[in-house]
């Protein structure tokens, strides 16, 4: 799992996982027995056997600096199911994603009828209190633009396959509450986050955009980015329970000063080449390992900053406990977007 603190940039390179189990009133309660071959958070929901009709259950399983999404689900929110792959930027059509994320006031929890492929003509704006559910369906975004959550708060991004990304000229699109937006060229991320805060990143699998995959930028904070792949270019980072195994130049990679705590990671380096895990030493802020297990002469050169071995200052909605850097690779194997029939 990757928290994301102040203003900070990513680019998905490892598998992350996070851990959690979080109960919000007002949404049904997590099943409290966890299951061992699962990280606490994913235990929070997928063994319950009946989480079809239970999805806002999810909301209640977030933790690091994005603390409990809860407030995404439960009363007054409305569930739209999406049954057409088009899209039309500026004329959404009911049935559409972008319907569903442009056209629904107030908090929307969105699902997929099917299996299917969107190509997405123009970026997709993701407005506050928005939830992307893709679980139960096998949901490519692909081959045009990605996602972008400009000024928003309170997002989910769940389960969904986003690739092949091209960058896009300028141009009108319709963004949330139908408000026509002007954008600049975009450059071709994924997702890319600007200016915007509590938002949820997981179990997504994302890959080969022109740009970048996460990309948080300006002023974004409040990020928990789980069971995904990234690079941390600024801002702090606390790095916890990820498997980077056999890396090419390095396993985590950092510019502009990123502070970074890396806790109970497994790093299992490659058979030849660069066993050094990090990369960026001249540029860091400070870059903190506690209770990393390391394979294969992977070695790590710490840069110590006085606030790392502090923080991350958790609230108590936000904290959660760190599992054994032994057991990641238990814990990690179900990393991506899932597949999911009667169980996930």
């Amino acid at each position: 799992m990757v928290p994301m603190g102040k203003q900070g940039r990513t680019w998905c390179l490892v598998w992350a996982i996070s851990m959690a189990i979080l109960v919000a009133s007002g949404l049904v309660e997590a099943h409290k027995k966890p299951n061992v071959n699962m990280n606490v958070m994913d235990s929070c929901w997928r063994t319950n056997p009946n989480w079809r009709r239970n999805r806002h259950q999810l909301a209640t399983c977030s933790v690091g600096y994005a603390g409990k999404m809860s407030n995404n689900g439960g009363r007054g929110t409305v569930d739209y199911v999406v049954t057409d792959p088009c899209d039309d930027p500026l004329n959404p059509k009911p049935g559409s994603l972008r319907f569903g994320v442009t056209s629904i006031k107030g908090k929307v929890w969105i699902t997929f009828h099917k299996d299917m492929t969107i190509k997405l003509a123009k970026p997709l704006l993701v407005g506050s209190f928005t939830t992307l559910d893709g679980r139960g369906a096998n949901v490519h975004i692909a081959g045009g633009a990605g996602l972008l959550l400009q000024e928003v708060n309170n997002v989910i991004i769940h389960g969904i396959h986003i690739h092949d990304c091209i960058a896009q000229g300028a141009g009108p699109v319709m963004g949330p509450d139908r408000k026509i937006v002007q954008l600049g060229p975009v450059d071709g991320d994924a997702i890319r986050l600007v200016s915007s805060s509590k938002i949820w990143i997981d179990h997504n699998t994302l890959q080969d955009c022109q740009d970048g995959l996460i990309d948080v930028t300006r002023g974004s904070t409040d990020i928990t980015i789980s069971n995904n792949w990234f690079r941390i270019r600024f801002g702090y980072a606390h790095v916890v329970n990820n498997l980077y195994l056999g890396w090419g130049i390095y396993a985590i990679g950092g510019s502009m000063e990123p502070s970074i705590k890396s806790q109970a990671n497994l790093f299992i380096a490659p058979q030849g080449g660069n066993k050094q895990i990090f990369w960026g030493h001249s540029a860091i802020g400070g870059f903190r390992s506690v209770q990393d297990v390391f394979e294969n002469g992977a070695s790590f050169s710490a840069s110590l900053a006085k606030d790392v071995a502090m923080r991350p200052n958790y609230r108590a909605d936000q904290n959660f406990e760190v599992a054994d850097g032994r057991a990641v690779k238990l814990l990690t194997r179900s990393a991506g977007a899932l597949k999911c029939s009667s169980r996930c």
